[in-house]
């Protein structure tokens, strides 16, 4: 059976570039596959080069900002004609290419909680999302969000990956503690920096660092909260390296002894927590979201708005050498499972079946 040709449309905030990507765009480039374009917002610089990069045409029209990106992407789906739109973190996105381009599968791909999203932020509304289009989720702590409240529907997931070509090999472990991702309150930035000054004195050996910023790419802007923190780690002797690329962070990741993933929100997925396991760093994290689902026993846990808790987590792998080592092996025997071979294979059927169901069903109904 020849590859079917796939359109895949990144929320109008990604960059498909490799120094600008953020988690989703990381993932989708990632994941293509031949015979497969990528569609977002025009870039100043380079996209990928290993990826066909097609980019949303400005529309003129009297709508919102949202509507006029869907009504470019409806003019590149009717140019491409492709076998399968698969739409990333977008309802309201998948929804206006089902009603503008109706004979086209529709396949919407959930990265972060529909409770919350516009199209789907209640059972009726994702009743009828699921009746429209194929939903897909990263994980089974979202799919459950999708059903909350008496939804039925059918839910697919589909977890995020790792490359393992692209990780590092093995390296020797420093005495670094690493927070990586978005330097926001959500994701318990503060709390790591809150942490690091009650430790840092007592282990004059060891130091800590935070790889991101308020957002992904070189133009992340200056938050309050940015600045804040920035005084503070500066008192708790805590380096703020900016955003760096992808590549980067994963070295980092295979040197650092342990990682903290200290989220405050519910993490859908829990991405840098996959990749800080794979990279075989020994795992703090919170048991927020999809966190204890994903890391399961490869992990210790603490509530990030608890100091004597989170500390002591910390505290306790700095201490002990042997449990770092046996938790960055029993992550990396966990993250194995998210290898990228293995869940693009997974995607390929599921692609396969909603084309092959589309003409017969049309909804998608549990």
């Amino acid at each position: 059976m020849p590859a079917l040709r796939v359109m895949t449309v990144l929320p109008p905030r990604e960059h498909f570039a490799e120094a600008e990507a953020g988690a989703i765009a990381i993932l989708v480039h990632r994941m293509a596959r031949p015979g497969e374009s990528v569609v977002g917002r025009a870039l100043l610089g380079a996209p990928y080069a290993d990826v066909p990069f097609l980019a949303v045409p400005r529309v003129f029209l009297p709508l919102r900002r949202q509507a006029r990106y869907a009504a470019g992407v409806a003019r590149l789906v009717r140019q491409v004609r492709p076998d399968l739109v698969e739409v990333h973190n977008r309802a309201d996105l998948a929804l206006a290419l089902r009603r503008w381009c109706p004979g086209v599968p529709i396949m919407l791909v959930l990265h972060n909680d529909p409770c919350g999203m516009r199209g789907a932020s209640t059972p009726a509304e994702r009743t009828l999302l699921a009746r429209q289009v194929a939903v897909v989720a990263v994980s089974e702590w979202l799919r459950l969000r999708f059903v909350s409240g008496g939804v039925q529907a059918c839910v697919s997931v589909l977890p995020n990956s790792l490359d393992y070509t692209q990780l590092p090999p093995p390296a020797t472990r420093e005495n670094l503690v690493l927070f990586a991702g978005r330097v926001v309150a959500d994701k318990g930035a503060d709390a790591f920096v809150a942490a690091c000054r009650t430790l840092l004195p007592r282990y004059p050996r060891w130091r800590a660092e935070i790889l991101g910023a308020d957002r992904f790419g070189p133009h992340s802007p200056e938050t309050g909260f940015l600045r804040q923190l920035r005084a503070d780690a500066a008192l708790a002797g805590v380096s703020l390296r900016g955003v760096v690329p992808h590549a980067q962070v994963l070295q980092a990741m295979s040197r650092a002894a342990l990682v903290v993933v200290p989220s405050r929100w519910a993490e859908p997925f829990g991405m840098v927590a996959l990749e800080a396991m794979g990279c075989g760093a020994a795992l703090v994290v919170s048991r927020n979201g999809n966190l204890p689902d994903l890391a399961g026993p490869a992990a210790l846990y603490a509530d990030p708005d608890s100091l004597p808790t989170l500390t002591g987590a910390m505290e306790q792998l700095m201490n002990d050498a042997g449990l770092r080592a046996s938790l960055g092996a029993a992550g990396r025997r966990r993250a194995a499972c998210f290898d990228s071979r293995a869940i693009a294979v997974q995607r390929e059927h599921l692609h396969a079946e909603i084309v092959r169901a589309w003409p017969g069903k049309g909804l998608f109904q549990a």
